[in-house]
């Protein structure tokens, strides 16, 4: 008789597999930025150079009448050739616009304002004060004495004023005073004399008393309708 198979019954019921457990996720290396170049970044603006205030002031000097050009031109060469270029600012010789009646025609023309005199911008010291002295055709300088008196700033800037507004309104040539006598040498009283009774330098403009039929009338005129007798 053929041995039967046995057969075992586990009574234990099989234990589930456990699932596998995730890898860890290992964080991929983050790439690092390069620092930034010092070219990249922003330069702040270097401050501007502060400029040394200036000790120049404006100083008028007297010439020789009709050598006002010739002294500026010697007075740049000079300061060139005796190494005080430096000390010397601006020359100006001021000059302004006027206008006059020739032939019925206006005209106009440059005329110097203080004739005889040249403004220098100098930062003065005694040497200075000896090598502008002694320049040809130089008399010295308005103040005298061996310490010559600065103009202030409301001097230069009226002088000034008075060479630019001078370029956009001409003034008259002429200037006239009361009880001046003068000649009506324009306009319906042309050929007049008369008296001056009243000047308007604001208007530029006279009131002259003129005879008529033995009567002294008055008569407002413009500065360029007369001329001094």
């Amino acid at each position: 008789m053929p041995e039967e198979e046995q057969f075992t019954w586990d009574d234990e019921p099989a234990k589930p597999t456990p699932p596998a457990e995730p890898e860890a996720q290992v964080p991929e290396p983050v790439a690092e930025e390069p620092p930034a170049s010092p070219a990249s970044e922003p330069i702040a603006a270097a401050p501007p150079p502060v400029e040394a205030e200036s000790t120049r002031k404006w100083f008028i000097i007297h010439t020789y009448s009709g050598f006002e050009q010739k002294v500026a031109e010697s007075l740049k060469s000079r300061a060139d050739a005796f190494g005080f270029a430096d000390k010397v600012g601006q020359i100006l010789i001021p000059t302004e616009e006027v206008v006059e009646l020739r032939n019925g025609r206006k005209v106009t023309s440059k005329r110097m304002i203080y004739p005889g005199y040249v403004l220098v911008e100098l930062d003065m010291d005694d040497d200075l004060w000896h090598a502008v002295k002694n320049t040809p055709r130089v008399t010295g300088f308005v103040g005298g004495g061996t310490s010559p008196v600065p103009l202030t700033a409301d001097e230069v800037n009226s002088i000034l004023y008075r060479q630019a507004s001078s370029a956009e309104r001409p003034r008259p040539a002429m200037t006239f005073e009361k009880n001046e006598s003068v000649r009506i040498v324009d306009g319906p009283f042309a050929n007049f004399s008369g008296k001056v009774d009243e000047v308007n330098s604001e208007r530029n403009t006279l009131r002259v008393l003129v005879t008529i039929f033995g009567r002294a009338t008055p008569v407002e005129l413009d500065f360029l309708q007369v001329e001094k007798n």
